[in-house]
């Protein structure tokens, strides 16, 4: 089951970034998300910035922009070490500010792009003004634990998985396609990869166990904003056919609250302002094309008030 799971995650991945194209993007309407800086969205283990139009974090870009946010989209490797997506991101942060004049980012990262921001916040951190993460995998995933566990490392499942993620980053354009691996990307998922990288980047981390960490908090002097939220439910949508495969990466997790890939003490990072949205791992970035629970908030309303929240904190 461990492998199947995996390889139908890859494969529909695949198939939802190449299967519809995303609306044009409207005129800007309002100043409601107009940030100080820009914001920055980083996606997350097997995720992608855009395929043919479609967006990882669907539909979310435009409407920040219509309300007024400046907004980049990084494009990272979907399946490599934080440290190697981290640096990915630093570079693009230097090009984008070169190109457009930017002193400082908002970065929102999505979870394995958590500890990707976190990374780019810790190396560059004169140009971080916040930090943000949903369902960040801070410290490690349990299905990345059971997978390694389970798994042959050269062995046919992780060498066809990993064509699938070259995949992923071909078709998005990603310059390291070549780089992208499976176990690699498992291991940084895993909680002694985890423990490994807090230790180097420690800025923001809960006090207690499962508890939360400081709102604000200073790399080197310079003074960032910290924030994290995720889901805790997995099945949201009937309709929805990731919420089937995002049942089976539960189970790993027993009664521990997850969003079906993360669990919400994971997710804890600076201040904890909501743990327990009702979304699974997708519905936390509007996937699969915008189809989420009936009675769950709408995640386009959420990023759009995270944006104001930075506005009003003068970021």
């Amino acid at each position: 089951m461990t492998r199947s799971t995996v390889w139908r995650a890859v494969s529909l991945a695949a198939a939802v970034a190449v299967s519809t194209l995303a609306a044009a993007p409207a005129a800007h309407a309002g100043t409601y998300a107009k940030t100080k800086h820009p914001i920055v969205l980083v996606h997350g283990f097997i995720g992608f910035d855009n395929i043919l139009g479609i967006q990882y974090f669907y539909d979310i870009p435009n409407k920040l922009r219509d309300e007024g946010a400046t907004v980049y989209i990084a494009s990272v490797n979907p399946s490599q070490t934080t440290e190697f997506r981290g640096e990915e991101l630093v570079q693009q942060m230097k090009q984008w500010a070169a190109k457009d004049g930017v002193t400082k980012f908002n970065l929102i990262g999505h979870s394995h792009g958590g500890p990707t921001v976190r990374y780019a916040a810790g190396t560059l951190p004169t140009m971080v003004a916040s930090v943000s993460t949903v369902a960040g995998t801070h410290f490690g995933s349990k299905v990345a634990d059971d997978i390694l566990a389970g798994t042959t490392p050269g062995g046919g499942f992780d060498q066809t998985a990993t064509a699938g993620l070259k995949l992923i980053a071909w078709l998005s354009g990603n310059k390291t396609t070549s780089d992208a691996d499976l176990l690699t990307a498992l291991k940084a998922l895993s909680a002694p990869g985890s423990a490994a990288f807090n230790a180097k980047f420690p800025v923001g981390a809960p006090t207690t166990t499962c508890g939360t960490g400081p709102e604000k908090a200073s790399i080197n002097g310079n003074s960032m904003r910290w924030y994290s939220f995720s889901g805790t439910s997995v099945k949201t949508n009937g309709w929805d056919i990731s919420d089937a495969i995002l049942a089976e990466t539960a189970k790993y997790f027993g009664t521990e609250p997850n969003d079906g890939l993360v669990s919400k003490c994971s997710s804890h990072w600076g201040r904890v302002v909501k743990d327990n949205y009702t979304w699974n791992h997708l519905d936390e970035i509007n996937q699969v094309l915008g189809t989420i629970g009936a009675n769950s908030p709408d995640p386009v309303s959420f990023y759009k008030q995270h944006a104001n929240r930075l506005k009003w904190a003068g970021l």
